[in-house]
């Protein structure tokens, strides 16, 4: 005996305007981590942002200001970053793929290392001490906890380059 069976497919197709976060992203290794940096970031960007002598001397001025540029430009990189792989999935794949993770990482971390030690140097060289240097000296020891967390990332991101 046999049966003639018909089948029909109706195909749909929708469009949504929903804006989807890709929070599986924040439960990754690298989402922890960027979530991190940004924290650290924005603490020590506010601290030496807020304690900066404006008014000293310019050779006491420039570690300030270079640990303030290297911490701010890291922490807008890093937010830019981590909004674009909570915005696209494909785009959370792809990056971290990318020359310009792994390059950024290692860039960050000597810029981060370079910037907070200079600061640490140079606060502890002064025979004076001020009244923002307990202040000063933690934004610079914040800022090398943020290098070994741009070390963790740089050591990833070469990882996953190499894997492609």
């Amino acid at each position: 005996m046999s049966t003639q069976v018909t089948v029909h497919r109706m195909v749909t197709t929708t469009t949504t305007s929903a804006f989807l976060v890709n929070v599986g992203y924040i439960k990754t290794f690298p989402g922890i981590v960027k979530i991190f940096q940004i924290l650290l970031g924005c603490v020590a960007v506010g601290i030496i942002g807020h304690y900066i002598g404006w008014n000293g001397h310019s050779d006491e001025l420039v570690p300030e200001l270079f640990f303030l540029l290297i911490a701010t430009t890291c922490l807008i990189t890093t937010t830019i970053l981590l909004l674009s792989c909570l915005c696209s999935i494909a785009t959370a794949s792809i990056i971290p793929k990318t020359l310009f993770e792994t390059l950024y990482h290692l860039v960050a971390t000597l810029l981060y290392f370079a910037s907070a030690l200079y600061l640490l140097i140079h606060l502890t060289n002064k025979r004076y001490r001020d009244q923002q240097y307990v202040a000063k000296t933690a934004a610079s020891a914040l800022g090398l906890v943020n290098t070994a967390l741009y070390i963790l990332s740089s050591i990833y991101s070469v990882r996953t380059f190499r894997r492609g």
